[in-house]
C-alpha cells in the first residue's frame, strides 16, 4: 500500500468542479513517484475511509468558491467529528478522517489544495481559463506537500 494517498474530487459536469479529478489526471500522466497513490472520485463518500486507513497521509484536491478566483490554497486537516456534510450523500475530508481515528484508532496526516474556481456551469471536464492556469500551480503545490513529508 503506497504510503500517501491524493484524492482529487469534484463533479465533471460543472466547470472548474473537476480540477480535482483533472489534476489526478494530469499527476497520473506525469508519473507518480514510488508510495504515492492517486485517485478521482466525484463525490467523498463513508467507502474511502477503506483506502485511508494505513495510510501516513493524504492530500486532498478540490475546487472552492467565495475567493478570488486562480488563487491556490493549502491547508492542514484534522479530524473533525463536527465536520458534518450538508448533504447525505458525500463528506467532507475532515470527517472521513474522523471516521478513521474512530473506527481504527488513527487517521493519516492531512492537506487539502484547493483552487478557487470562477464558473461553476454546465461544462463537461472544462475549465474557466483562469482554473486552468491555476492547475499548475496546483500540481506544484501537491508535489510540494509530498516532498515536505518525504524528508
Amino acid at each position: 500500500m503506497a504510503k500517501t494517498l491524493i484524492i482529487g474530487y469534484g463533479s465533471p459536469i460543472r466547470g472548474d468542479d473537476a480540477i480535482g479529478p483533472l489534476a489526478v489526471e494530469r499527476l497520473v500522466e506525469r508519473g507518480l513517484p514510488v508510495g504515492v497513490e492517486a485517485i478521482a472520485r466525484h463525490v467523498l463518500t463513508a467507502e474511502l475511509v477503506t483506502e485511508l486507513v494505513g495510510r501516513e497521509r493524504a492530500i486532498f484536491l478540490d475546487a472552492a468558491a467565495g475567493g478570488e478566483p486562480g488563487t491556490v490554497q493549502v491547508h492542514r486537516l484534522e479530524p473533525d467529528v463536527d465536520a458534518h456534510s450538508t448533504m447525505a450523500h458525500f463528506l467532507d475530508p475532515r470527517e472521513l478522517l474522523a471516521w478513521c481515528r474512530r473506527l481504527y484508532g488513527q487517521a493519516p496526516e492531512a492537506y487539502l489544495i484547493t483552487v478557487m474556481g470562477a464558473c461553476f456551469d454546465y461544462a463537461h471536464c472544462q475549465l474557466s481559463p483562469v482554473a486552468e492556469a491555476a492547475l499548475e500551480r496546483l500540481l506544484e503545490q501537491v508535489e510540494r506537500v509530498w516532498g515536505q513529508v518525504r524528508r
